[in-house]
């Protein structure tokens, strides 16, 4: 038997958070593996989730804009759509960016162990790959083994009743879609088959699509997009789906019945992947819902081993667990850090799109915490108007006694290029006035913040609410 392989950190997973936490250990001069199945490191992310999903919208947003093209009077022919091609071509941009991420572990040193990974005791795993198993040691384990889809009761997954990675591979472009759940995943994936060619319902058993955003924020989404889904059932849930060839889906509540559907896309979200991880030969700590409980440095109850990422809970983010990955590598290599985030942006991907960080609105009130709300509508905004737009909005939520921004959400064309300025403000502690202030180009979409702070003292250039007077 061969010597067993001894590592000073070893991470479990390679996603987003994964291979930033094994780049980061091996920048800091750890002998450093990555235990991941696939060939090269990227995740659930990369392989078959956030980068196949954005560059399939690019290509219905593309779509759709040289169709809006004829109200400036540029007219093109209808738009051929060859999924084949389309599919060639997104997958090609996943093997770009997880070919140079192999690349770079190559470059740091990072050990790439192909395989799934079981804790045989708090310093052993064993790691399995086509069915031959090897065993390494280390001094530090970092869990990244992220989430899965959650299917609905007594329903699996299959070729006709997609997850969100099947529906990702884009095997084909169904006559009718239904998609079950109205969060950011369902969204997006319902939004690209859409554009694609589909008659895309969707059914949500909240009383909103996004549930958690803003009604404002989304409010703007579905307007621009009445047409955009054959139908929005709220408040709706699937009670079950028979047949194979035509799907017949039995809902329940406000739009109670049963319709035919093609195919189904279950997107009513994800769950820690903790099992068979042989955590139970450790000390690790789980909670009811599966997710690793971790302390500031994401150090877990076993204080060699540390979790980041989607398996140790909300938000299941991949910036999110990056940053996580990160704050771990410095812990086992004894800088001092803690993972402790003011503001985590989020943003969905759709047309328009929406990001928000910090304190929501919603929050806000479900806390009972006062706010200011400062608002700029994109109608007054000179860039928005040379881009068509009309109906975007960006807020500040802002504190009435200190002027400090607590949260920002804005809606429209690149809204999550926007944002990270906004999650500046908040991790900062700036106040309405330090945004004000802030010299903007003209004209861009950033003006957007800066008039929002503005209006707050009734001095945004283009718009006039002058401020009440105490």
């Amino acid at each position: 038997m061969a010597e067993q392989k001894k590592y000073e950190v070893i991470v479990i997973g390679g996603g987003p958070g994964g291979y930033a936490a094994a780049f980061m250990a091996a920048d800091l001069g750890l002998k450093t593996a990555l235990v991941d199945p696939e060939e090269n490191p990227g995740g659930v992310c990369l392989y078959r989730g956030c980068i196949p999903s954005k560059a399939l919208l690019h290509i219905v947003k593309l779509k759709q804009e040289a169709l809006e093209a004829a109200d400036f009077g540029l007219s093109f022919k209808a738009p051929e759509i060859n999924v084949k091609k389309i599919r060639e071509w997104k997958n090609s941009v996943v093997q770009k960016l997880v070919g140079g991420l192999g690349q770079l572990s190559s470059k740091r040193k990072v050990e790439h162990i192909r395989g799934m990974a079981t804790f045989k005791d708090a310093h052993t795993l064993e790691v399995n790959h086509e069915n031959k198993k090897q065993e390494v040691s280390f001094a530090h384990a970092i869990i990244a083994s992220g989430s899965e889809p959650v299917s609905l009761p007594d329903i699996e997954f299959s070729k006709n009743i997609m997850s969100s990675a099947f529906a990702l591979d884009l095997p084909e472009v169904p006559k009718s879609l239904l998609v079950v759940g109205a969060g950011y995943i369902g969204l997006e994936i319902g939004s690209v088959y859409a554009g694609l060619g589909s008659k895309v319902s969707v059914v949500e058993m909240t009383n909103q699509i996004m549930p958690g955003a803003d009604r404002d924020l989304v409010d703007v989404f579905a307007k621009r997009n009445k047409e955009l889904f054959e139908e929005i059932m709220l408040e709706t849930k699937v009670a079950g789906i028979t047949g194979k060839r035509k799907l017949k889906v039995k809902l329940e509540g406000k739009h109670e019945g049963e319709q035919s559907f093609d195919k189904v896309l279950i997107a009513v979200g994800r769950k820690p992947r903790t099992k068979n991880l042989g955590l139970d030969n450790t000390k690790v700590e789980i909670d009811d819902q599966g997710f690793i409980q971790v302390n500031a440095q994401r150090q877990t109850a076993e204080d060699h081993i540390y979790a980041i990422g989607d398996v140790t809970g909300e938000p299941m983010l991949a910036h999110k667990a990056s940053h996580e990955g990160k704050v771990a590598a410095e812990a086992i290599a004894g800088n001092k850090t803690a993972y402790e985030p003011k503001a985590i942006p989020a943003v969905v991907f759709t047309d328009p799109e929406i990001a928000w960080c910090g304190l929501t609105e919603t929050e806000a009130k479900a806390q009972d915490i006062p706010v200011k709300v400062a608002k700029f509508p994109w109608a007054a905004s000179g860039r928005a108007a040379t881009l068509g737009i009309s109906d975007g909005l960006t807020k500040l939520l802002i504190d009435p006694k200190t002027e400090r921004i607590l949260g920002v959400g804005i809606v429209g064309k690149h809204a999550g290029d926007l944002i990270p300025e906004a999650v500046l403000a908040v991790e900062m502690a700036a106040v309405a006035k330090d945004l004000s202030l802030t010299i903007h180009p003209h004209p861009t979409l950033s003006e957007t913040l800066m008039e929002a702070a503005e209006s707050l003292y009734g001095q945004a250039t283009h718009i006039y609410r002058p401020q009440r007077k105490k």
